[in-house]
């Protein structure tokens, strides 16, 4: 769920709220329905936002103290899907009957329990405020509530936090204090993800409110590139800030501005003559400063050697982490759990480098030494599932081998097991790995004897097995189990720092000798290209390209013709008539048609009838390209 679009009137998003509420069924006299979840999706749920709700609890809720003075008011942080997550404050002013709707894990939605603040922030994607008798089920009239979402740093809405009480409310005030504690919650946020690497500024139209949550925020890199930046930054500049540097925003030189003492405010001015009071943070734990390559080079986009591999084939974290605030956020949480005995469900499209990402994991981690087995559950036959992971006792089954088997699970103890396309795990061997999770003990087939193992887990899932499991395709035991924390990989057409992805899988492929890089053209047509085969199918370009094009810059003619199949197609400006082959030998010809074409190749390629790679080649023959 995303920021919504201007907010409508209260009276109009009332309105909207209780026809929706009709929509679903609902009448005033409804009962109002919280949903039924266990014990164990309520821990699940609460591990699974755990940062959201220690980061309210610890950093935010302390600065607000006045509101929980109010023995009659009720703090509430619901997820995106409007289940509670947590909840500070006094409930004596609830009803017995009630009491289930307040407790983690009730539903919230307008679906179950008709126009309510929560929900119906949730469905408009703003702060509300619902009077006693705006609430569409009579029986929830007994309370009045102001919320507000709260987004994270990609401006997906996360969660709701609300501040509910049976007493009159004043909407402007509880409104507006609401708001204000949701974007302390999403500065904190955005701080605790990046502080730690990243520059930080604060800045707004006055000193004494800088340090106000209604700051601006903008969080970038040494080069100042912005890789993050609050909702507010945005409204202060009046400017979308996603992929903008700060030379773009200030008339201030970067090096002048990184000069700048840490936390003493200063003046700053923006191209557009606006003038902000501003403060600056450094990077707890800055990157270590590399050396530099001064090596000539043929091609201006070489990238430097890389010194970030532990062994051969292997990426350490920070290696695979250039940029992307996705998957900034997917390392910095990970690495967090390293030493934590808790599964890690890593979800992603197909190769979008899951494997790479659980490879990383396991060498940073102490287990580092210790075996990393990893089991393709959909590559194994499901009838040899059983015996491949939990091995099997001589002459366990026919077929089986006279000296038996310890099995893939006491391969990994004491290192890291890797179950990736767990969705495909069958049903029967689904409930023999929960057992092994549970009990730490792996019992072989055929044998009943007890092996303990001490195993790390992380899963990767290329399915939405949330879905699998209402459609009982997948144990929602077995999930709860194995998705202590759920990180996911974005696809490479989605990341923000696919240019130093493109660098990096050069610098990884290339021979010692190749070092002329990529060309500005295959840049372009890189960064143009959906990639739907994610980084596997990059990584595949990549070396065909290299060994093609041997110690020259990598040229689009480098490059295989299916690359060029799923690129997008472009306007052409060439009007309709019959071109053959031949007419490209006449250089005048080819040079007017490229003309026409107003660059674009696939069409040009078409209509002579030839590969664009030949096409590619004729033009630069003829220096037209």
């Amino acid at each position: 769920m995303t920021e919504a679009n201007t907010p409508l009137s209260h009276e109009a998003l009332i309105e909207d709220s209780w026809s929706r509420c009709r929509a679903f069924g609902l009448t005033h006299g409804s009962a109002p329905s919280f949903g039924q979840a266990s014990a164990g999706a309520v821990s699940a749920l609460q591990d699974s936002h755990h940062q959201l709700v220690k980061t309210t609890q610890l950093e935010v809720l302390p600065y607000y103290r006045n509101i929980l003075a109010n023995s009659k008011c009720l703090i509430m942080l619901a997820d995106n899907q409007g289940q509670l997550l947590q909840t500070w404050g006094d409930q004596r002013f609830i009803d017995a009957p009630y009491s289930a709707g307040f407790a983690p894990g009730a539903n919230w939605l307008e679906r179950g329990t008709g126009t309510n603040a929560i929900g119906t922030a949730l469905s408009c994607g703003h702060a509300v405020h619902i009077q006693h008798d705006e609430h569409f089920l009579k029986a929830n009239r007994f309370m009045t509530g102001s919320a507000s979402p709260i987004f994270n740093e990609q401006r997906e809405m996360v969660a709701v936090l609300d501040v509910s009480s049976d007493s009159y409310l004043p909407a402007a005030h509880t409104l507006g204090m609401v708001k204000m504690m949701s974007q302390s919650v999403e500065n904190r946020l955005i701080l605790n993800l990046f502080r730690e690497r990243y520059f930080q500024l604060t800045f707004n139209t006055s000193l004494e409110n800088l340090t106000s949550p209604w700051s601006g925020l903008l969080v970038f890199d040494e080069d100042g590139f912005i890789v993050s930046a609050n909702r507010r930054a945005d409204s202060l500049l009046g400017v979308q800030l996603t992929r903008l540097s700060l030379d773009k925003l200030f008339d201030v030189p970067l090096n002048r501005l990184l000069n700048q003492p840490d936390g003493l405010p200063f003046s700053l001015r923006t191209h557009g003559q606006l003038r902000f009071h501003a403060r600056l943070e450094r990077p707890t734990q800055p990157a270590p400063i590399k050396a530099r390559d001064f090596r000539p080079s043929t091609a201006t986009t070489a990238a430097p050697p890389s010194n970030s591999e532990t062994a051969p084939g292997v990426l350490t974290l920070e290696a695979i982490n250039l940029g992307d605030p996705r998957v900034d956020k997917a390392v910095r949480q990970a690495e967090r759990l390293l030493e934590k005995d808790i599964p890690i469900l890593v979800q992603g499209e197909t190769g979008v480098g899951k494997e790479v990402f659980v490879k990383a994991l396991h060498h940073a981690s102490s287990r580092a030494k210790q075996n990393l087995v990893a089991v393709n559950c959909a590559a194994i036959p499901a009838e040899l599932v059983e015996s491949e992971l939990f091995g099997y006792e001589k002459g366990a089954f026919t077929g089986a081998s006279q000296k038996g088997s310890v099995g893939l699970i006491r391969k990994a103890h004491k290192g890291t097991l890797f179950l990736d396309e767990v969705g495909d795990m069958p049903l029967r061997v689904q409930a023999r790995l929960l057992r092994v999770l549970q009990e730490r003990c792996v019992q072989p087939l055929g044998s009943s004897e007890l092996y303990p193992v001490d195993i790390r887990l992380i899963s990767a899932t290329n399915r939405p097995l949330r879905l699998d499991v209402e459609q009982q395709l997948f144990r929602q035991d077995l999930y709860y189990r194995i998705s202590g924390l759920n990180l996911e990989l974005p696809p490479l057409r989605e990341r923000s720092d696919r240019q130093a992805l493109f660098q990096r899988l050069w610098q990884h492929h290339r021979e010692p000798h190749q070092q002329a890089g990529l060309s500005a053209e295959v840049l372009t047509l890189f960064d143009q290209h959906p990639w739907p085969g994610n980084l596997r199918q990059l990584s595949s370009v990549m070396q065909i390209a290299l060994a093609m094009a041997d110690e020259q810059a990598i040229q689009a003619e480098h490059l295989p013709d299916d690359f060029f199949a799923d690129l997008p197609p472009q306007p052409s400006n060439l009007t309709p008539r019959q071109i053959t082959p031949t007419d490209s030998s006449d250089s005048d010809d080819l040079a007017a048609l490229w003309a026409a074409s107003d660059g674009n190749v696939s069409e040009l390629a078409r209509q002579l009838g030839v590969s664009r790679n030949t096409l590619y080649k004729r033009l630069r023959e003829q220096g037209l390209k």
